[in-house]
């Protein structure tokens, strides 16, 4: 059986939670379940939260840890959460949701025949839709789409990641296998440990990726890093460095280049 957790960092973001919370009591799946993270939030966000919670059990709700902080340090005490179960873990914002009543299902089924298989991947990669953050509504129409999120395939993980691709990060099911070769964010990065954690992944040469078309998650596109563009460039730049030394503007220049190709392809 396949099991989905969902970790959700919040930070007084009650307002943005209605459509996530109904879009997964939607799903035709059954094996998932949700972890809100929590922040220093004021007494009405988590008011809410314990409403939602106390209503259906398959929410939850835990304080964040003072020992890191931020987003991605939220998104690290999901990682330990997980550490010792099978679930394939999943990261999205309070902006986000799914993208249609069974897609969750989809994943899970795409895994179950590769489990049956004993092809199992350490991340399922799939698609996501971002939309404009002037939508708040549960009814989002394909004018308020403003860009699609999908991982471009080429021979191999490492090439693809070359050739500027990269996982989104709210589209990829973390595996098991993942999580024993890469269990964290690299908390020095704010708002690029996604990209860094994945790069950082391509160092294991048995690495398996399964790349899957499926649109899993609409994204808010209002963000922390939409209004910090130029840390985010700047962390982005350290990272290819990082992996790619020398050759690091290759991707760092084609990860823009498809990111304007794909306002094109909704």
């Amino acid at each position: 059986m396949i099991s989905i957790l969902i970790i959700v960092p919040t930070l007084n973001s009650y307002k943005l939670l209605p459509p996530l919370v109904d879009s997964l009591k939607s799903q035709t799946l059954d094996t998932w379940r949700v972890i809100f993270i929590d922040g220093p939030s004021n007494k009405a966000h988590r008011t809410w939260l314990e409403f939602v919670c106390l209503h259906d059990p398959r929410f939850q709700w835990v304080a964040q840890n003072d020992t890191e902080g931020g987003i991605f340090g939220a998104m690290n005490q999901g990682f330990s959460i997980a550490e010792h179960t099978n679930d394939w873990l999943l990261f999205w914002g309070s902006d986000d949701r799914a993208a249609s009543p069974s897609c969750l299902e989809e994943a899970a089924r795409k895994l179950m025949i590769c489990d049956k298989a004993s092809d199992i991947p350490d991340i399922l990669v799939c698609s996501g839709i971002y939309f404009s953050s002037r939508n708040s509504h549960n009814i989002i129409k394909t004018r308020d789409y403003t860009r699609t999120s999908r991982f471009a395939w080429r021979s191999s993980y490492i090439s693809s990641l070359f050739y500027g691709s990269t996982p989104p990060h709210q589209a990829t099911l973390i595996g098991p296998g993942a999580r024993s070769r890469q269990n964290k964010y690299d908390t020095s990065y704010l708002l690029a440990a996604d990209l860094n954690y994945f790069l950082n992944l391509s160092k294991f040469s048995d690495i398996k990726v399964l790349v899957h078309d499926l649109d899993l998650v609409l994204m808010g596109d209002s963000g922390i890093s939409a209004k910090q563009s130029k840390r985010r460039l700047r962390e982005v730049m350290r990272a290819y460095r990082q992996r790619f030394g020398l050759k690091w503007w290759i991707p760092f220049l084609l990860r823009y280049v498809q990111r304007i190709q794909s306002a094109f392809r909704l």
